[in-house]
């Protein structure tokens, strides 16, 4: 145990504690000054919104940015098993989807939208034949590959992205999937909006009869869990939300069969989170 931590791993130095408490108070104040000013009205455009995510996850800085893409190396990740959990728990919870939509059929292509440093990949690589990471970071891609060999010689094909132009990897990708992921993505992306785009996008990816497992941050009806929509560098955990019946509906209206949802309302990343097992038929 590290000096001058409890046995929790928090620093018991009363300063370090009166900083940390300080930081989050000041984290707070700024997300409901944000949201605040998103209900009076001044919400950003999508396309501001879209030059700023691209402009963050397309520049690695700092130990910020690698945990934000779950890197393995990042230090929020060390000396801990999380980031191997993060992977085997999300399989388990496919697993279980899987058998409760009755999917049986062989994973031999997988894609996931927003791979980052392989977390999730390196768990369901060795299923498939072929394994496809999507990305707006290169760096990330490279990483997942190399994670990915780490494990399994499953091939990877990396797919980058500009964030106003996703489409573009309906062009790269070449044929259609039998499994599609998209874990901590929705939630950054830069309005409810967009994540219709992306549903469409993931519905012409995926083969009939394919599943697609997508988690999103659910709002739970009270302002300050509505999308924030400005502000992404200091807020891009929290920049879109859906209703859980909403993001239901619109996976329906984008062609999908919803099957189930799972909510997990706080883990050790964050809170609110919805999975959504979609099913194409």
């Amino acid at each position: 145990m590290p000096e001058g931590s409890d046995s929790t791993g928090t620093s018991n130095r009363p300063w370090e504690v009166a900083v940390a408490q300080a930081k989050r108070l000041a984290v707070t104040a700024e997300d409901l000054l944000q949201r605040a000013l998103t209900t009076a009205g001044l919400r950003q455009p999508d396309s501001t919104i879209a030059a700023d995510s691209q402009s963050y996850w397309r520049h690695p800085s700092g130990s910020r940015w690698a945990a934000d893409s779950h890197w393995r190396d990042a230090p929020v990740f060390r000396g801990t098993d999380l980031w191997d959990r993060i992977g085997a728990e999300h399989l388990d919870l496919f697993e279980a989807g899987a058998r409760m939509a009755g999917f049986s059929r062989a994973w031999d292509r997988v894609i996931e939208w927003g791979c980052g440093g392989g977390a999730n990949a390196v768990h369901f690589a060795p299923r498939a034949k072929e394994f496809i990471g999507v990305d707006i970071s290169r760096d990330s891609l490279e990483e997942c590959d190399r994670q990915i060999a780490n494990v399994c010689d499953t091939a990877f094909q990396p797919v980058a992205i500009e964030v106003a132009n996703p489409e573009s990897a309906l062009g790269d990708i070449d044929g259609v999937c039998d499994v599609f992921l998209s874990f901590y993505v929705f939630e950054l992306i830069p309005s409810p909006e967009y994540g219709e785009r992306l549903l469409r996008i993931a519905h012409d990816l995926l083969a009939p009869g394919g599943l697609a497992l997508i988690q999103v941050k659910y709002d739970t009806g009270d302002w300050h869990t509505k999308p924030r929509r400005r502000s992404y560098r200091r807020g891009l955990a929290n920049m879109t939300t859906y209703p859980i019946h909403g993001f239901w509906e619109l996976a329906g209206r984008c062609g999908f069969v919803p099957r189930a949802v799972r909510l997990v309302p706080r883990n050790e990343l964050d809170e609110r989170y919805a999975y959504f097992f979609l099913s194409k038929e």
